[in-house]
């Protein structure tokens, strides 16, 4: 066996990829995103936009995704989300990586550049928004005001059904689902008069709850000082 028969072509593939990111390494941005709570091992601090251009680039190979998926590097981890094949890719898989995502960057070019092309995306997005789990209801939300782009109308059960979940994770104590569900309501609000009202009652009922509840906290933190 040769030398070159012995060597890894991912391990060569991933040596390759790590070099190239090394030569758009933004120090100060680096240091912003970890500044702001990103903890990878390394962050070489490079915008989406230009690791969407060095993917279009790279193959676009399932066994690459995951070793860069695998990486404890920003930038590796979102290359993999933008290398992954289309074509094959399960819902199953997608709930792994929700389940092994850190920050809701991941999630987010997750949604857009990958989990929107699923066959059974709707049906993904709308388990997701019904799990306990903060990031597979930001996923979901996300999902979810990306298909409503595309077809802004949902079915009665549909609608029920979201309404129902968007009124709960309005009240969430993660800021990234109370945005994302707010950002797919607004979505959905756009496809007619009808939703619209909808969507204004729900909010409208969302700031009451909320309203009622700070004059709760209020009344018996007023009780206990007395």
């Amino acid at each position: 066996m040769s030398i070159t028969d012995s060597v890894n072509p991912l391990k060569v593939q991933l040596a390759d990829i790590k070099h190239t990111l090394t030569g758009f390494m933004n120090g100060p941005v680096s240091e912003s995103l970890r500044n702001k709570g990103l903890s990878y091992r390394l962050i070489y601090g490079i915008e989406l936009t230009r690791l969407m251009s060095l993917a279009a680039e790279m193959p676009h190979e399932q066994k690459l995704a995951w070793a860069l998926w695998n990486e404890d590097i920003r930038e590796c981890r979102l290359l993999a989300l933008l290398l992954m094949p289309h074509e094959g890719f399960t819902t199953d898989e997608a709930s792994l990586l929700i389940e092994q995502m850190r920050f809701a960057e991941e999630a987010q070019v997750a949604v857009m550049h990958l989990f929107v092309h699923l066959t059974e995306a709707s049906s993904a997005a709308f388990a997701w928004m019904a799990d306990e789990r903060d990031m597979f209801q930001l996923c979901g939300f996300l999902l979810l005001g990306r298909l409503l782009l595309q077809h802004p109308e949902l079915s009665p059960r549909d609608e029920a059904e979201f309404l129902d979940q968007a009124e709960v994770s309005l009240q969430s104590a993660n800021l990234h689902v109370r945005k994302a569900a707010q950002s797919a309501l607004l979505r959905f609000s756009e496809a007619g008069l009808r939703q619209q009202r909808l969507s204004d009652s729900l909010f409208n009922r969302v700031l009451r709850s909320k309203k009622a509840l700070s004059e709760e906290l209020q009344d018996s933190s007023e009780a206990n000082e007395k």
